[in-house]
């Protein structure tokens, strides 16, 4: 248990840079006198930690110390692996070579087992540029500016405290405190145009902020919905609702969508394999698009 509360502590100075002895003592549960004794033991054993007394005082490690690989254990080095595996396409110039790096360092067997790749097909240059200019503006914390195309038809000029990228769904998104709105926000990549990384910074410390997994909508409503059995496949992929069958084998389940575009683009992804049936003024709705689709392809 002590070792173990050992290395914990180790690696929490290593995090924080500098710690104070309360702050150890309850986060570990034990005494302030308990701490200073397992600081000892961490620098008999080699490691060079010290405290410091008076204002601005605390808990450190040398700037030049490196962790050796043995106090990774084999199975946390094969872990670290993977993860950079999964990251090598949001970085590939840096992430792979650090890759090779750390296997040759570890001794590990080959990671070519699993193969992760968040792109799609028809990724470009400019997306990855755009990622890149994303990170470097969020580790900076530079305040960026750019144009953005949002789902209710809407084009807006945006300037935001980028905090983090997340990839959800099929789509990478940042998620960042925006300026005009006063309010945190999702922005998809691919909706994001004329990025501009401008010279001002923010000092907001955002490192803690858990982020909001679902995007939220102003307005959902559920819609009943009629599938043909040939899509079944996707309909199990893709609706967490109960799933109803008749006797002729199609589906049915009611879906919550946002009452915006992205109801309509959704129920047209289908074709005519999908058929909305209630409610009455959104099924009306997709007959009157469906006229005047009719209508500019008439000869």
């Amino acid at each position: 248990m002590k070792n173990n509360r050992l290395f914990k502590i180790l690696y929490y100075v290593l995090e924080k840079g500098k710690v104070t002895a309360n702050e150890l003592a309850e986060k570990y549960e034990v005494s302030i006198r308990t701490i200073y004794r397992d600081i000892d033991v961490l620098s008999s054993a080699g490691i060079p930690i010290y405290a410091t007394q008076g204002k601005g005082g605390g808990i450190e490690i040398a700037d030049d110390f490196v962790l050796k690989k043995s106090f990774l254990s084999e199975n946390e080095q094969e872990q670290i692996l993977i993860a950079l595996k999964g990251l090598e396409l949001t970085n590939k110039e840096y992430e792979n070579e650090l890759l090779t790096k750390l296997t040759a360092l570890f001794k590990t067997k080959n990671t070519n087992w699993i193969e992760v790749d968040f792109t799609n097909w028809q990724r470009s240059k400019s997306y990855d540029e755009l990622f890149k200019d994303i990170k470097s503006a969020i580790i900076n914390k530079n305040i960026v500016r750019f144009i953005y195309f949002s789902s209710n038809k809407k084009e807006t000029s945006r300037k935001v405290k980028p905090i983090r990228l997340l990839f959800k769904g099929w789509d990478w998104y940042v998620y960042a405190f925006c300026l005009s709105r006063n309010d945190f926000r999702y922005f998809k990549l691919s909706r994001i145009k004329e990025f501009e990384i401008l010279p001002n910074t923010f000092e907001d410390d955002f490192d803690s902020i858990v982020l909001k997994k679902e995007i939220e909508y102003e307005e959902t409503v559920f819609v009943k919905v009629k599938f043909d059995r040939e899509m079944a496949f996707r309909v199990y992929d893709e609706v967490s609702s109960a799933i109803e069958e008749d006797e002729d084998g199609s589906l049915y389940a009611t879906v919550e969508l946002p009452n915006d575009y992205n109801l309509y683009n959704y129920i047209f992804s289908y074709g005519d394999v999908a058929e909305v049936l209630e409610p009455k003024e959104i099924r009306d709705k997709i007959k009157n698009i469906i006229n005047i689709m009719a209508k500019k392809y008439r000869i």
